[in-house]
């Protein structure tokens, strides 16, 4: 006989199929969630909110004033934190930015205790 017989790996293949079908939706339901919708608004800018910016080297503003260094934007970022009502922090990293930067910042504003950080970036064009 020089044909080689494929019942057998139909069979199993049928039945891993089998399986597979009436185990999927038990792994897949195991809890209920929502998930959040998407929004994008835009934000009016206010005065006492913090703006830092990044530009693609890695160095940090604090409107419009360079910082030193992360150290020098936690003195900064402590004496908001105190503040009632304590303003949002809106970062602005560039495009090219390495996110080890923008993590640097944020990293900072959590540990000054700032708790609103957002992130502003540009719309996208509407065609």
């Amino acid at each position: 006989m020089s044909e080689i017989n494929t019942t057998p790996l139909v069979d199993i293949m049928l039945v891993l199929l089998i399986i597979f079908l009436i185990t999927s939706p038990v792994v897949l339901k195991l809890q209920k969630i929502t998930l959040p919708e998407e929004t994008n608004q835009a934000i009016q800018t206010k005065p006492e909110n913090v703006n830092i910016v990044i530009n693609k080297d890695g160095d940090i503003y604090w409107n419009q004033k360079k910082m030193a260094d992360t150290n020098e934007l936690f003195d900064f970022l402590k004496v908001e934190a105190v503040k009632l009502p304590q303003p949002e922090v809106h970062v602005r990293g560039d495009q090219d930015a390495r996110y080890e930067f923008v993590g640097k910042v944020i990293y900072t504003a959590q540990r000054a205790g700032i708790q609103k950080v957002g992130f502003i970036t540009e719309p996208p064009d509407k065609m």
